[in-house]
């Protein structure tokens, strides 16, 4: 099976045959393709799909899954379905109804918005999560009405209250998607948190000390865990696509994204805050993996 990674949404789009979209980093589309209320079958993907944003989704879902990191994500007359950045998926046997509607946003889209941290520990884009959320007839014209809002504003002539706009709609969404997790999931949910769930809180952990000295060695992490580092690795590339090196690089490029957005404070200051030894290595890497240098960055923002 083959790998494919979307840094961008456009690439995404036009990979699939859809128009690029008007904001790079946001789109939403709603596809009505058939009137007559026939299904449509999705063609299985023999590719495992991760992206570098997220996806939210409102689909009449007849019948079918999803292969969702290591577990199988069950779509059977599932309603909204979220995918959050770098976690692996594909499709088997999917068959939905010919209307739907799809959100696809890229993290950088939420900086300096307090939904910027709270979509990142959002219970349904978790990978323990393993089904659609199933939606009333009643509940589902609801969302579909705050898709539909989405919609008529990001095809409106784009302004400086147009993103405020859209994330408060978005965060609308988030709150009744939370609402039907709570409802669906809570009481089925799996014990264990994934492989990177583990991670990532093992990495939240260690920055978050106050005596934090350097960045964290990948072979102490894998002790915590109790795994070796190949098996970390080789986990870690299965349920997120990426390695354990590359999921700790990304970690800290999301965090460092958060101290160059929230202070004035300088880039030698964030590179040694984060623990590097050398500011020039933390902005190569920063460049490396966003195509743009720290300061860069910072001067989009504005």
């Amino acid at each position: 099976m083959k790998n494919i990674h979307y840094k961008s949404i456009g690439e995404y789009l036009a990979d699939v045959g859809k128009p690029a979209p008007e904001h790079p980093l946001f789109t939403i589309i709603s596809v009505n393709t058939d009137t007559s209320g026939t299904q449509l079958d999705c063609p299985d993907f023999e590719t495992t799909i991760t992206t570098d944003f997220y996806a939210i989704s409102l689909k009449n879902v007849i019948e079918g899954e999803i292969l969702y990191g290591k577990t199988r994500y069950d779509c059977s007359d599932g309603t909204m379905l979220f995918l959050a950045p770098n976690q692996a998926f594909s499709t088997q046997g999917i068959k939905i109804k010919s209307e739907g509607r799809l959100i696809l946003i890229h993290p950088d889209y939420f900086v300096g918005h307090p939904l910027s941290d709270s979509i990142r520990h959002s219970d349904f884009f978790d990978y323990s999560v393993n089904e659609a959320l199933h939606l009333s007839s009643k509940e589902e014209q609801l969302v579909a009405g705050v898709f539909d809002s989405i919609l008529q504003e990001y095809q409106s002539h784009y302004d400086d209250c147009s993103r405020e706009i859209i994330l408060s709609y978005v965060k609308t969404l988030l709150s009744y998607g939370q609402r039907f997790y709570k409802r669906q999931f809570i009481q089925r949910r799996e014990l264990n948190d994934s492989l990177f769930t583990k991670f990532t809180q093992l990495l939240e952990h260690h920055f978050n000390q106050p005596e934090s000295n350097g960045l964290p060695a990948l072979s102490d992490i894998a002790d915590c865990m109790r795994l070796s580092n190949r098996y970390l690795s080789d986990a870690l590339k299965s349920e997120t696509g990426k390695s354990a090196k590359e999921c700790m690089q990304q970690f800290i490029i999301d965090r460092a994204k958060a101290m160059l957005i929230n202070s004035n404070t300088s880039i030698t200051s964030v590179a040694y805050d984060l623990g590097f030894d050398s500011p020039q290595y933390f902005v190569r890497l920063f460049k490396k993996k966003t195509d743009m240098t720290p300061t860069e960055f910072r001067d989009s923002l504005y």
